[in-house]
């Protein structure tokens, strides 16, 4: 079993959309079984939250449902369990990197490594933006 971790500021938003659109896209392929899939937040903010209602409302008319998701807070040993850490943005990255033991390093990418319409920045925060930039994360997800 392969396990995957999105990461970003407060597990609202972009991480858990990610889960969510790769959670439907394995189980749509038969991998579900082979693939175990999370999201956490560099903040706790949030935790114990569901996703952000216009994230939740976006991805349903995708046919992704992000409705059971609560968010968590990033834990130190997410480096050990995950084969694979994805930070959403170039912040993430960092903040991470700076977190992340040497032998572990490895496992750390930055979601702008796996899809060439992802800036080399990262998927920009929807939060304090419009309906436009909720589905530009859904388009930016998608690619992955």
């Amino acid at each position: 079993m392969k396990r995957v971790l999105f990461v970003c500021t407060g597990n609202i938003c972009r991480s858990p959309t990610a889960e969510g659109v790769l959670r439907r896209r394995a189980a749509d392929r038969g991998l579900d079984k082979q693939l175990e899939i999370a999201s956490a937040g560099l903040g706790d903010w949030h935790v114990g939250a569901p996703p952000d209602e216009r994230s939740q409302e976006h991805a349903r008319r995708r046919g992704y449902d992000l409705s059971a998701q609560r968010a968590r807070h990033f834990k130190h040993r997410d480096f050990e369990h995950y084969d694979h850490v994805i930070a959403m943005d170039a912040g993430h990255h960092a903040q991470l990197l700076e977190r992340c033991p040497p032998a572990q390093r490895h496992k750390l990418r930055l979601a702008a490594d796996y899809a060439a319409v992802i800036p080399g920045d990262g998927v920009p925060d929807p939060y304090y933006g419009t309906a436009r930039d909720f589905e530009q994360v859904l388009d930016m997800v998608e690619a992955l």
